[in-house]
């Protein structure tokens, strides 16, 4: 990413203080942060500001925070929060906002404690995240190699699925293959699940060893560049019975059907009824018990969420994932999971690997 990007970013964020009776904005968000400035240090914050922003972090980062990024950088050798309020003084801030989301309560303690008399804190929050959901043409294409990374890691993983195998070293294979690719780490804790396990949704994986006729569930993601991908996959050790047919299909037109809602100017909500109206005339209903999908990028969860109650009407350049599922105590769960990119009419499909049931 380019620094006039990073430089266009925090203009666009600053012009949105007016509007919210703002002087000033404390961003704290780790992936905010990173977002404005560029910056990818552990411990860093910013006070953005019509026409400027500076960065603080410790001196641990001086060497990187100059490398990184193009706005100012103050070092601290003390809570950065103790240096955000002495370098407040004398600035003609008033109102000073932040990410109530991000920011722990003894951090705010510190902050108030410390603050300069006339600089009043204000709760506030979204109006960088409400930038990030509309991805730049770079930002796309970092997804897009995401993504297909982390498809490949799978192509080359899956044929380890055997008799025997256990979750955990499924995962194991699979977080390596990512990084020989050249991931920086998985996206999210990678997940396996066999048999009746992949009946929970988020199942960490464990110990359990792979037996015959039973369902392989995996849902991966790759963080590369800074930037998550998202997909789920189906595989059945052995030949899957005419039930384990009939839901994948059920499954698998529920997911077509909400790809094919996808586009600009629909609501995030339509796009999961349009998955859950597909599961609802099946009789299951009860069996999809999560939202449709999500938006990512720099994190793994962004907004929108599509699911029900969320009104956010989807635009071009949003990066979300599609993943109708269905679990049954008694049998597992499937779920089809791509990333895709909203246009204006429809949506690009990112993941390449297929999405059959494999047979192993």
């Amino acid at each position: 990413m380019t620094q006039s990007e990073h430089a266009q970013r925090r203009s666009l964020a600053a012009s949105g203080l007016a509007e919210r009776r703002l002087d000033a904005l404390l961003v704290s968000s780790p992936a905010n942060v990173r977002y404005l400035t560029g910056f990818t240090g552990s411990n860093g914050i910013v006070v953005l500001r019509p026409g400027s922003a500076c960065l603080f972090t410790d001196p641990r980062y001086e060497l990187q925070a100059s490398e990184e990024t193009a706005c100012t950088v103050l070092v601290a050798r003390r809570p950065l929060y103790l240096a955000v309020a002495k370098w407040l003084s004398g600035k003609g801030t008033h109102r000073l906002g932040f990410e109530k989301g991000h920011l722990s309560q003894e951090s705010f303690l510190l902050l108030d404690d410390q603050r300069p008399s006339a600089v009043r804190l204000v709760p506030s929050g979204g109006l960088v995240e409400d930038l990030r959901m509309i991805k730049s043409p770079a930002e796309i294409e970092l997804i897009r190699r995401s993504v297909r990374l982390n498809s490949e890691a799978f192509e080359r993983t899956i044929a380890r699925a055997r008799p025997g195998v256990s979750e955990l070293e499924l995962a194991a294979e699979l977080d390596y293959r990512m990084r020989k690719l050249g991931a920086e780490k998985p996206a999210f804790e990678t997940i396996v699940a066999f048999g009746p396990r992949s009946a929970m949704p988020h199942a960490s994986p464990s110990a359990k060893a792979l037996s015959r006729n039973e369902l392989v569930l995996v849902d991966m993601g790759a963080l590369r560049e800074g930037y998550c991908s998202d997909m789920t996959r189906m595989a059945f050790l052995g030949r899957p019975g005419t039930r384990v047919k009939r839901l994948y299909r059920a499954v698998l037109e529920a997911q077509g059907a909400a790809l094919a809602a996808v586009r600009e100017g629909v609501t995030a909500e339509a796009v999961d009824r349009a998955a859950r109206r597909v599961l609802g005339a099946r009789g299951l209903s009860r069996a999809f018990v999560h939202a449709c999908g999500h938006g990512l990028g720099l994190e793994i969860h962004e907004s929108p969420r599509l699911g029900r109650g969320d009104q956010t009407y989807l635009k071009a350049g949003m990066a979300v994932t599609i993943e109708p599922g269905v679990y049954l105590q008694e049998l597992g769960g499937i779920r089809i999971e791509d990333t895709v990119v909203v246009t204006r009419s429809g949506c690009e499909i990112l993941t390449p690997t297929s999405k059959e049931l494999l047979s192993l």
